[in-house]
């Protein structure tokens, strides 16, 4: 038999059939090998052939070619990657300036992810209702510069309703996945764009003004004509080793100028006749996206930029 993965708990996966069947299976043990380099080698939107048992339940027995995935660098285990979701159509990234406040570093990290699948990515700069006048420039202005380079922008409120019905077209045949730290709000888009799903979600912890976590596994649920997956929410982002060829073309405003500069290899870091620097000089490519660039090819978080209230 054959189904899709829409829940993982981490040793049980809930797998549903063509013909809308819930099947929960686990895992033959011959995946769990010698040299694995995933905590996770089954994820929600897999595709998956699985045999019953007498009991009701099921056995993968094998995983079909994804065509995507998000991953990243598991916080424990920095050799071993953490797998977040796969066949994915759409990114949905929740950002929120304060309560709890979104890195650039962050972001661009989660964006560099993406782009290693070419999965097109939507920011959603969520809790507008909150901004002052200040942040509302900020939020106006990371708009306009993560719009520039390509990216879907919403600008999103659960309490006065902006930007719900824009999320809900977006997500219209679409297997998205929404990600961002815990507080950011993710659920509660979520059951706004689709109040049937009811999902549960959480305060902002008044001593860090961080987000509690709400959802504990990655879960699939379809809605509004396509497939949404809710993840936990993520405190950092630490991403799996890229080469630094790969990192510069997973900057788009980058990649577009790689064949302009007087070295083919050029890593847009010290090399004369550079294109990329002159457009860092020239204000076409911006400072904040340049600097993260350098310290994610140096695998340096502590360079990362990051916006600032002016």
């Amino acid at each position: 038999m054959e189904g899709l993965v829409v829940k993982s708990t981490g040793s049980w996966y809930s797998v549903i059939t063509p013909g809308m069947n819930y099947v929960e299976c686990r895992l033959r043990g011959q995946f769990r090998i010698k040299g694995i380099k995933d905590t996770n080698p089954v994820i929600v939107g897999d595709r998956v052939e699985f045999e019953m048992e007498n009991d009701g339940s099921g056995v993968i027995t094998n995983i079909r070619k994804r065509k995507n995935y998000i991953e990243r660098k598991s916080t424990n285990l920095s050799k071993i990657s953490h797998l977040i979701a796969a066949n994915i159509d759409m990114l949905f990234l929740t950002v929120t300036l304060k309560q709890p406040r979104t890195s650039l570093g962050f972001i661009d990290r989660m964006l560099v992810a993406a782009e290693s699948f070419r999965i097109p990515t939507c920011l959603i700069f969520n809790k507008t209702d909150l901004y002052n006048e200040a942040e509302k420039a900020v939020v106006n202005e990371l708009a306009e510069l993560y719009g520039s380079i390509g990216y879907d922008i919403v600008k999103s409120s659960v309490v006065d309703g902006s930007g719900i019905e824009e999320i809900r077209r977006k997500i219209d045949g679409n297997v998205c996945l929404f990600s961002g730290h815990s507080g950011t709000g993710k659920s509660a888009i979520i059951s706004a764009v689709d109040p049937r799903l009811d999902l549960r979600t959480g305060e902002i912890s008044s001593v860090h003004k961080k987000g509690r976590h709400t959802t504990t596994f990655a879960e699939m649920f379809p809605m509004a004509g396509g497939f949404m997956i809710d993840t936990p929410g993520i405190k950092e982002f630490g991403l799996i080793q890229y080469s630094r060829q790969e990192i510069r073309d997973y900057f788009p405003e980058i990649r577009k100028l790689n064949s302009l500069c007087k070295f083919n290899d050029c890593t847009h870091t010290h090399e004369p006749h550079c294109a990329v620097v002159e457009a860092v000089e020239s204000g076409e490519i911006a400072l904040s996206r340049y600097t993260n660039y350098i310290a994610i090819l140096n695998d340096d978080d502590m360079q990362l930029a990051d916006w600032q209230l002016r």
